[in-house]
């Protein structure tokens, strides 16, 4: 198991940060975007970056560019019908996408990370396209994990759980997540949530007992469409308590009566909380409709959590329709997947107590984001030494940019340059579009980089006609790859100091010696392509 466990502080001396204000959020993460067309219809989307006062003016032949509008196919593999589809929303031009968040009772772990990566990655490329994106995010803040943990530090469960969800924000912010449209909590939305469960007792697909109300999985015979289950293989356990009262053993709680020592909300069933899964039903419904393009989350809940979602919702209202159910795949500890459950997790913060968290980032997008990934600290020092090369290579294009006042006009672009935007312009929509294949994008970052390094830093680089133009031009591309990926850093000194000071003195010493080496050179070595 990988030795970050040695960093682990125990959870009862957790120190909180002062909370995050929405302003500070919102700026932490605020992306300034420029369209800069060219004759090329090619170039043109490339010609789109972060401004910062470092960087040179660029001027541009044609005027301001069009608003952007979906242009590109996009392919996703959808849980339900197990095979990838063509995007097509049922708006054109506008997506509705629903991602379970987190139930707060404690700090995310890495495991979390990557989901939140995943679809952060899946926004932005959607926005990259042109779609008027409305992403809900929402915060489990009532549950018995909750309750537990509270009862445990004496605290009270809403309390205890609105700070973890300003912790996890933090997170987010640290890995460059954009911030959602909306972000519900269970404790906000109990009238929308009773309402619901009203909706599918009077359509008869739920029963009370005693002030608890179940959904009865045996009144709707597509139960085990997402998951492929039978429901003679459903068995009572994970979420789906044992009760000798319930019709079937897979039947699921949609209102729990109050017990003592829990938070209880009124109903016309008495005093209670929900379930766990009628919560993103009712809000996804709130917030997007009953019908809408994107829902989702980890592979761990596409059962029970995402079907039971379906049943709740199809049962409230037949013309419920979730067109793409998109899952991520797990982050592992040898071999096996990482939880709090079964306590081999190590938390963002102690990742990025050690390492850049766009360092993690990257190493989260180095495996494509259905497969497994297993957590290294060598991977994740792997991915240190190539982000902060990315960096030091644009920071040394700062540098020679800031000299010069650069002018995109008719042929100002070399054609070997174009042809090498070109290719890179291909990799990029071919491996994105095919499922946010984003491995391949990665690795295909190294030749671009390359080339500017060639420029940079060696004789004949330095002779090329046209050198600075080419220059500028490539930086551009590679900029607008990055933010997409969510890569690129507010301040690239700032940035490439900070990965240079995480990690072991050795690391640090191997890491700076490897840039070195490797400027001019080919970057798909050990410890540079991911």
């Amino acid at each position: 198991m990988g030795s970050l466990y040695k960093y682990y502080k125990p959870l009862t001396s957790i120190c909180f940060s002062p909370p995050p204000t929405k302003s500070y959020l919102l700026h932490s993460i605020k992306i300034k975007t420029l369209f800069s067309p060219t004759k090329k219809t090619r170039l043109h989307r490339f010609f789109t970056s972060l401004t910062t006062s470092s960087q040179p003016s660029i001027k541009t032949i044609g005027g301001d560019a069009p608003a952007a509008s979906p242009s590109s196919e996009l392919w996703l593999y959808n849980t339900m019908s197990r095979k990838k589809e063509l995007f097509k929303p049922k708006v054109e031009g506008k997506v509705g996408m629903y991602v379970c968040g987190v139930t707060a009772y404690d700090l995310s772990h890495i495991g979390h990370a990557r989901v939140y990566v995943t679809f952060d990655v899946l926004l932005r490329y959607l926005k990259h396209l042109g779609y008027d994106v409305r992403y809900v995010r929402n915060f489990t803040d009532v549950d018995d994990k909750i309750i537990a943990r509270a009862n445990e530090l004496g605290e009270d469960p809403i309390c205890l759980s609105k700070r973890y969800c300003e912790e996890f924000l933090r997170d987010m912010v640290h890995l460059h997540c954009l911030p959602p449209s909306v972000e519900p909590r269970v404790s906000d939305h109990m009238p929308q949530i009773i309402d619901m469960i009203e909706q599918i007792l009077g359509n008869g697909y739920a029963y009370r007992i005693d002030g608890d109300v179940y959904f009865s999985v045996d009144k709707l015979p597509e139960y085990g469409q997402l998951s492929g289950r039978k429901l003679e293989d459903n068995r009572a356990g994970e979420r789906v308590a044992v009760d000798s009262r319930k019709k079937n053993p897979a039947d699921f709680a949609l209102w729990k009566s109050a017990k003592e020592g829990e938070p209880f909300w009124d109903s016309p069933w008495g005093p209670g909380r929900p379930g766990w899964h009628i919560e993103c039903s009712a809000m996804s419904a709130a917030y997007l409709g009953h019908s809408f393009d994107i829902h989702g989350g980890g592979m761990d809940l596409v059962f029970p959590h995402h079907e039971n979602e379906i049943a709740q919702s199809c049962a409230a209202c037949r013309d419920s329709n979730i067109s793409y159910w998109v899952h991520n795949g797990f982050v592992t500890i040898d071999s096996e997947k990482m939880s709090k459950s079964l306590g081999n997790f190590f938390t963002i913060r102690q990742a990025i107590d050690l390492y850049h968290p766009l360092a993690l980032r990257l190493f989260l997008l180095g495996t494509h984001y259905r497969s497994p990934v297993n957590y290294s600290d060598m991977q994740l020092e792997s991915a240190s030494e190539r982000i902060f090369y990315i960096y030091q290579t644009l920071h040394d294009c700062e540098n020679i940019l800031s000299q010069h006042h650069v002018t995109f006009e008719k042929d100002a672009i070399p054609p070997d340059t174009i042809n090498d935007i070109n290719k890179f312009h291909d990799t990029f929509v071919t491996s994105m579009s095919d499922d946010l294949h984003t491995p391949v994008l990665l690795s295909a970052l190294s030749d671009p980089l390359k080339i500017i390094n060639d420029m940079l830093h060696t004789r004949k680089g330095k002779k090329q006609t046209k050198r600075v133009v080419s220059i500028a031009a490539l930086e551009k591309m590679v900029r607008n790859a990055l933010m997409v990926l969510g890569l690129m850093p507010l301040n690239l000194q700032r940035g490439s100091a900070a990965i240079e000071g995480k990690g072991t003195e050795a690391c640090k010493a191997d890491r700076r010696s490897n840039i070195a080496k490797n400027r001019g050179k080919d970057c798909s070595k050990k410890g540079q392509r991911l």
